[in-house]
């Protein structure tokens, strides 16, 4: 959706296709400042502000029982002089008020089939639609999720991996302010991570072993409740259960190129890792923006916006950041699951180095928010045209 508004903007005809996926199972997002810029551009981010919370410190606290433990450390945004990192949404909030924007739209049609088939000729792309119709477009975008049925038509192979944990996701009310701060206990089984939303409530994403995950699950709300408490260290104080809650394998993907003739991948078509370090949508809304750098500078120079030298730009756009990122998310988990005392001790050193050292602090909060280099326009400044 963010892509079709993202177009839709710019004045080109568009065509959304697909069905809308509002389920609430206790998922939220953690936009981070280039995603805020990006749907200030779109139009679209104040009418979410209400119902997301700032997160202005993010706080590691090493929970691995580690000989090599460093102490906590926290990250102000005001160190990078930022009111806040970014705001932590409702997933299903965040699909509903893009799919009102997306309403207002006139050159943006939406179908809300989905595609079947697939095929790209040497002037343009022709979709098939559930229903046999056949929608015919000079470019498609594949946001069709890690299984991407676009993906796997247009040949475009896909390194998949698993992990041995999964994810429990929850809504939770709690006794004490959450002060704009995120939590994230790295614990021998992955992160456990509290992210503020409005009011004394937060999200939950906790990483942990597939048995154990599966036994929480099971508990009443009550019990439940107390868990997360208990491995809160009581934070932030007495919770309770204040919203769905949901259960996510953890696995990665990665694809060597963004693109086939006639076809861009964005989203988790392209990449797919654990919720760590709110990388995941961001990195999606990066995609986004910078395929529509893309479009924009070949309309600008006479080309088509399926060209193949607009899908060379977007895939020299995207090849260093994704794989970075994805680099440092995977490592990050499997040094919290081996145990092993260098990976342990390399950990901790580098997160006392963070604590310790300014300008590296500051280097690498820049960097989680926004790369340095090769920023999407739209996410430099909100009145990009």
């Amino acid at each position: 959706m963010s892509a079709a508004l993202a177009f839709a903007r710019d004045g080109f005809e568009t065509v959304l296709i697909g069905g809308l996926d509002t389920r609430r199972d206790g998922r939220t997002v953690a936009l981070l400042n280039g995603s805020i810029r990006f749907l200030e551009a779109l139009g679209v981010w104040p009418s979410l502000i209400p119902e997301a919370a700032p997160l202005g410190t993010m706080r590691i606290i090493d929970d691995t029982g580690s000989l090599f433990r460093p102490p906590p450390v926290s990250f102000s945004a005001s160190e990078i002089d930022l009111d806040a990192f970014g705001w932590n949404i409702e997933n299903a909030t965040l699909v509903e008020e893009l799919a009102e924007s997306a309403k207002t739209y006139e050159n943006l049609t939406i179908l809300p089939q989905q595609a079947t088939d697939f095929r790209a000729e040497a002037d343009r792309a022709i979709l098939t639609l559930a229903d046999g119709s056949e929608v015919e477009v000079n470019l498609v975008v594949a946001a069709d999720g890690r299984n991407s049925r676009l993906r796997q038509t247009a040949g475009i192979e896909a390194q998949t991996w698993s992990y041995p944990q999964t994810a429990l996701t929850a809504i939770l009310a709690h006794d004490r302010e959450h002060r704009e701060a995120s939590t994230e206990f790295h614990t021998r089984h992955g992160p456990f991570t509290l992210v503020p939303l409005p009011g004394k409530r937060s999200s939950l994403v906790w990483v942990t072993s597939q048995k154990q995950a599966e036994q929480l699950s099971k508990l009443d709300d009550q019990a439940l409740a107390l868990a997360i408490e208990h491995q809160a260290q009581s934070h932030l104080g007495a919770m309770r259960i204040d919203g769905p809650r949901g259960l996510v394998p953890m696995s990665g993907l990665s694809v060597n190129r963004y693109g086939a003739p006639r076809l861009a991948l964005v989203g988790e078509a392209a990449h797919v890792f654990p919720p760590i370090g709110a990388q995941g949508l961001n990195l999606g809304f990066r995609d986004v923006a910078s395929l529509r750098d893309a479009v924009v500078d070949a309309f600008d120079n006479g080309r088509e916006p399926g060209s193949p030298e607009t899908l060379r730009q977007y895939q020299r756009s995207r090849d260093l950041d994704v794989r970075l990122r994805t680099a440092a998310v995977d490592g990050l988990n499997r040094t919290l699951l081996t145990g092993l005392l260098p990976a342990d001790l390399l950990r901790g050193a580098g997160l006392l180095a963070l604590s310790k050292i300014g300008f590296l602090r500051r280097a690498v909060m820049r960097e989680g928010v926004l790369p340095h280099m090769g920023a999407p326009r739209m996410m430099q400044d909100a009145s990009a045209a």
